[in-house]
């Protein structure tokens, strides 16, 4: 371990970065998609009682798990989800029947017989033809699967952000620890300098320039802790929260995973709830241009009652039957519209697909090229880096360096780890993003 230049350096930083994957699918995929649609949501309300948080100290599943319950737009989503079953239900129900009443030849005293005063009641019954029933429960069921999709997008999509978030956090800790090792090294050397101005063996203008090596990393250490505590409300956010109810997160930034091909990474575009959600649409779509279709076929109304003349007291039983001629409206108009719009989702499917295939290779180029500068940093740059501060340390002792070089090496060996640092906070965001493509873990079996 090379991250700090001492043990315990190292030790407070192990402290931090602790044991825990950073892979957002943990919690975003608790049951595979089905080929009939995406899997069930969970029964998501807002307010809903937090999982809490052993020790005050907040791991990645926990954070996972707040945002799953308490996001308000996943709270959104499910509700119109639960609209679209609402609808799936209406349009599986019968057309009501139509009672009419009516009366004819009151206050009219010529009449008589079946030309005087008469009451008729009646029942008028629609029969839909050509299968509009089946059509619009079909149309009905493919909007619910729409929206179960739109849902699952938008669970992975706020998940991969949510665990960005916390790689942030993560990432803001290691360098709040890392400004304040400097801090302590810098103000060890204020002091030795200042012994040594009062001794007489240097010159006081030392004194001057280690004391403005302190006050830089004393602004850099109160830049990070701005920065921390900003990374720590942007998390609790995703849960909606304004104040974050955790003192320091958990997890490991050192840990990279090998990442498989592509190309297998390509094969399993074709689950991912982006391109999945497009193959719903286009049923949906098929289905609505059917649904016109039979709305081209009239509807059968039946009527049957009875009337009442009332000056002889003679009943008569009414049927009746009327079907509208589909001479001038024969649905031509919405038919070729529903066509188009089916044209236009196959369309947008090719879009999105290509769309989502670019976006994964260029996140799996930027990974691989993160990783790879990881491990230039991690056995090349920050070894000879470490290296060259012990060894100029050393000959300053000696009397073999200025104090000058002491501080340039030690400057260099933070700058170092500090771009260490961004390097695996972009690794974990990439891979998080790139999850959020593929809609489950990069490696399957580490799940």
């Amino acid at each position: 371990m090379f991250f700090f230049d001492n043990p315990t350096a190292a030790g407070k930083l192990a402290a931090i970065l602790l044991s825990s994957s950073v892979s957002f699918n943990a919690l975003a995929s608790p049951e595979a998609p089905d080929t009939n649609g995406p899997a069930p949501l969970p029964i998501h309300r807002p307010g809903h009682q937090q999982p809490a948080v052993a020790g005050n100290r907040l791991t990645l599943q926990q954070a996972l798990a707040r945002t799953l319950t308490g996001n308000p737009d996943l709270a959104a989503f499910s509700e119109e989800v639960r609209a679209q079953e609402a609808l799936a239900l209406q349009a599986g129900l019968f057309p009501n029947p139509v009672f009419g009443a009516s009366a004819a030849n009151f206050a009219n005293s010529a009449a008589k017989g079946f030309d005087g005063d008469a009451v008729t009641l009646q029942l008028s019954q629609l029969i839909e033809l050509g299968g509009k029933r089946a059509a619009r429960i079909q149309v009905a069921e493919a909007g619910r699967e729409v929206a179960n999709w739109a849902y699952e997008i938008k669970r992975v999509t706020v998940l991969a952000s949510a665990a960005q978030a916390f790689i942030e956090v993560l990432g803001a800790q290691a360098r709040t620890d890392l400004a304040r090792h400097s801090q302590q090294l810098a103000q060890q050397v204020v002091d030795t300098v200042g012994n040594q101005v009062k001794a007489g063996k240097v010159s006081p203008i030392e004194e001057t320039r280690v004391a403005v090596a302190l006050a830089t990393t004393q602004s850099e250490m109160l830049r990070t802790e701005r920065e921390l505590e900003a990374a720590k409300k942007k998390l609790a956010a995703y849960w909606g929260s304004t104040k974050p109810e955790f003192s320091t997160v958990r997890g490991d930034l050192e840990a990279i995973k090998t990442l498989p091909s592509l190309q297998s990474l390509t094969d399993r575009l074709t689950q991912s709830p982006e391109l999945s959600r497009w193959a719903s649409e286009l049923s949906q779509q098929q289905a609505l241009v059917q649904s016109e279709k039979a709305k081209a076929i009239p509807d059968l109304t039946v009527t049957f009652g009875g009337s009442n003349y009332l000056a002889n007291q003679d009943y008569v039983v009414n049927v009746g039957v009327s079907l509208p001629l589909p001479v001038f409206d024969r649905n031509q108009g919405n038919i070729q519209a529903a066509e188009r719009r089916h044209s236009k989702t196959a369309d947008e499917l090719q879009s999105a697909e290509v769309r989502v295939g670019t976006e994964l290779n260029t996140t799996y180029l930027n990974l691989d090229a993160v990783r790879a500068e990881i491990e230039t940093f991690r056995f090349t740059i920050l070894p000879q880096a470490e290296s060259a501060y012990q060894a100029v340390q050393k000959g300053y002792r000696l009397g073999k360096f200025a104090l000058l070089d002491v501080l340039d090496t030690q400057r260099t060996l933070f700058n170092a780890k500090g771009q260490y640092l961004r390097a695996l906070v972009a690794y974990h965001q990439n891979l998080a993003d790139l999850e959020r493509l593929i809609g489950g873990a990069v490696n399957e079996d580490l799940k």
